[in-house]
């Protein structure tokens, strides 16, 4: 079941626009454990130049489903990040699905997937430079997921990240794949 935290910036969140959201989104619940709850937040902003930017970030275990667009019609937004969000749910749950029937993972396949605590990446928080120079502006912790290479890849390109942190689930060893400037895939793993 999706919980909603619905903000505005520079405009002020109606219940209209709020129920519009909650009933566009709640879509995705088809896809989603029934028995887990999950935080939908939904950010909507207002530009002087008469466009609004709906951004919406649905943590699950295994993925983070997160898109954004921005239209001079805010409900013409709200349809479009949903329809977005809805195919990276499907994709990833067919390729999963896939995956694990070519490589016999356990309990990845199933629904039940998705029953994990949601808070697994936390805050961001600003840390104080440091003495060579060397500032560190954002610090994430992320939790990581067992799974193969063409999965973090899949989930790379789902976040619209360059590089995807992940446990290999052959190895149980961390590796990291990210994206070329030739456009291609690479991958680096640990040895023991």
């Amino acid at each position: 079941m999706l919980e909603f935290k619905v903000r505005g910036e520079n405009i002020e969140i109606t219940d209209a626009m709020s129920e519009y959201i909650e009933k566009r989104i709640s879509r995705l619940e088809r896809y989603l454990n029934t028995e887990a709850s999950y935080i939908a937040r939904v950010n909507v902003r207002s530009y002087k130049e008469g466009t609004f930017k709906t951004e919406v970030t649905i943590q699950l275990p295994y993925l983070l489903l997160r898109a954004e667009d921005t239209q001079t019609d805010m409900y013409q937004t709200v349809d479009f990040v949903s329809d977005k969000l809805e195919r990276q749910i499907r994709k990833y749950k067919t390729k999963v699905n896939r995956k694990s029937r070519e490589k016999g993972y356990k309990g990845l396949a199933n629904t039940d997937f998705m029953a994990v605590d949601p808070t697994t990446v936390a805050d961001a928080r600003e840390a104080e430079p440091e003495d060579d120079g060397i500032e560190i502006v954002r610090k994430k912790h992320v939790d990581l997921k067992p799974m193969d290479a063409e999965e973090a890849v899949l989930q790379m390109e789902l976040l619209g990240h360059e590089f995807f942190i992940f446990q290999d689930a052959e190895t149980d060893l961390p590796a990291v794949v990210y994206k070329r400037r030739d456009g291609k895939y690479a991958l680096l793993d640990t040895v023991n």
